[in-house]
This record gives C-alpha cells, sequence and structure tokens, in this order.
C-alpha cells in the first residue's frame, strides 16, 4: 500500500490546486507537510503556464494548525523557534507569489492553518468555515507572520481581540472582518475557486506580478516611495507584450481579454 502523499497538485487550464492531504488530521501541518509546501510552492514558481493558484484542504477542513501530537511536553526554546522557523520559506513562496492565490476554506483553519489564509489574496469560504488562532489555549504565541497579516486585514484592536481572546471566527464573521472575500455552499468551493482563478487566464501577468508586489509593501513604505515602484513598474508594464496586444485589441475595436468579475455558475 503507497504511503499517502501530504499535498495533491492538480494543473489545468492556467490553475494550480494544491490541496492540504492529511484530511484525519484536519490537514495539521506536520514537518513533511511544510516541507513539501515550500517545494511544491517553489516548482510552481518556475511554471510560466500556471496563472493562478487555488489553496485548499481535503476532507472538508482547510488546515487546523500545527500537529500537537509531534510537541513533547519537554520542548525547549530552541526547538519552539526550529519549529516556528519551518514556514519561513514557504510563507514567503506564497505572499510573494507573483500570481493570484485563492485560499478555499472549509472547515477549520485554525493556528498555523489561519496564517494560511491570511497570506492568500482573495479567500473563499463556507458556511462551516471556523478561523482561530488557537496558540493561546496551548500557552503559545502566533507565528506563521500572523502579527504582520492579521492588522493589515483587520485593523489593530481586531487583531489583537482574536489573538488575546482564542476565539473562533466563523464563516460571516470572517466576511465582515474583512478576511474573506465571499461565503458559497460547500458543494461549490471548488468550482467558485476555479471560475476565480480562471479569471486571470488572459489577465496580464506582468501587470498582476507588479501591482501585487507594490501593494504587499503597502504598509511599510511612504507615499514617495510608492509611486517611485508605480512609475518603474508602468514602464515594465507598458513595454510588455500584454500590453501592445491589448492596445492593438483595443484600436481593432476588439473585446478586451481580460474580463472581470468571473462568471458564477
Amino acid at each position: 500500500m503507497s504511503e499517502q502523499q501530504p499535498l495533491l497538485l492538480e494543473l489545468s487550464d492556467g490553475v494550480a490546486i494544491v490541496t492540504l492531504n492529511r484530511p484525519e488530521k484536519k490537514n495539521t501541518l506536520d514537518l513533511a507537510m511544510r516541507a513539501e509546501l515550500a517545494r511544491t510552492l517553489s516548482e510552481l514558481q518556475k511554471d510560466d503556464s500556471v496563472r493562478a493558484l487555488i489553496l485548499t484542504g481535503a476532507g472538508g477542513a482547510f488546515c487546523a494548525g500545527g500537529d500537537l501530537s509531534t510537541m513533547g511536553g519537554n520542548a525547549t526554546a530552541e526547538m519552539g523557534m526550529k519549529r516556528a522557523k519551518s514556514v519561513h520559506g514557504w510563507l514567503h513562496s506564497l505572499i510573494e507569489f507573483d500570481r493570484p492565490v485563492i485560499a478555499a476554506v472549509d472547515g477549520p483553519a485554525f493556528g498555523v492553518g489561519f496564517s494560511l489564509a491570511l497570506a492568500a489574496d482573495l479567500v473563499l469560504v463556507t458556511p462551516r468555515a471556523r478561523f482561530c488562532l488557537s496558540f493561546l489555549r496551548v500557552g503559545l504565541i502566533p507565528d506563521g507572520g500572523v502579527h504582520h497579516m492579521l492588522p493589515r486585514k483587520v485593523g489593530m484592536q481586531r487583531a489583537k481581540e482574536l489573538i488575546f481572546s482564542a476565539r473562533e471566527l466563523d464563516a460571516a464573521g470572517s466576511i465582515d472582518y474583512g478576511i474573506a472575500l465571499e461565503m458559497v455552499p460547500a458543494e461549490n468551493l471548488l468550482d467558485r475557486a476555479r471560475e476565480l482563478a480562471s479569471s486571470f487566464r488572459n489577465a496580464s501577468g506582468v501587470a498582476i506580478g507588479i501591482s501585487k508586489a507594490i501593494v504587499n509593501r503597502a504598509f511599510e513604505s511612504d507615499l514617495s516611495a510608492i509611486l517611485e515602484m508605480e512609475a518603474v513598474g508602468q514602464g515594465i508594464a507598458f513595454s510588455s507584450e500584454p500590453h501592445r496586444a491589448a492596445v492593438k485589441r483595443f484600436l481593432e475595436r476588439q473585446p478586451t481579454l481580460f474580463q472581470w468579475p468571473a462568471k458564477r455558475s
């Protein structure tokens, strides 16, 4: 009997779907899955045919956090630091992935699973999605970039509330807090994620990559720096083939290839 793969990868029509695949453990991230996630993201970054990435979980769960069964009661400070740093590589890769990343969240997104969702550009949820920074329940602090990403998503006060309380946030609450974009029935989750991802198939990858990089630095940069980044980025986009092709279609009175919003089934 072959060993179960910790991650599943599906590539179709420019869309990559990465599925966390430990359903019997609610897709908790053990060290093997963390290493495989880093490897997979590195490979996808090199694949120019991929225009968008969907991240989801198997078996009715997104990711229930770290695997507590691998955390011993006699853990040392060095072990804690090593475990926290084990997410740094793939977290950077996910946040800086220069194409749209869509998190399709069904069931729990706890602990570092919450971090995974925060690292996405767009988040879809089902009615049974739940978010929780459960670290304080086991005497730990959030890691996985939570202290950086969460205040930028929800504001300082709500970020502190979610960290300090370790309370669960339901699907409707995740939309209210600005964490999720929209809620869809569980049976339609992946179809809707594919619809959104497919919208970027005819978009300028150059323009999206540049805009994403600039927005990711918006809170650390002043206006002058943003304006300079925009000017440099516009120069690159202006001289790109997608821009020239789009202008040609406009002058020939043809519809634009890129269409938004994505169609709903």
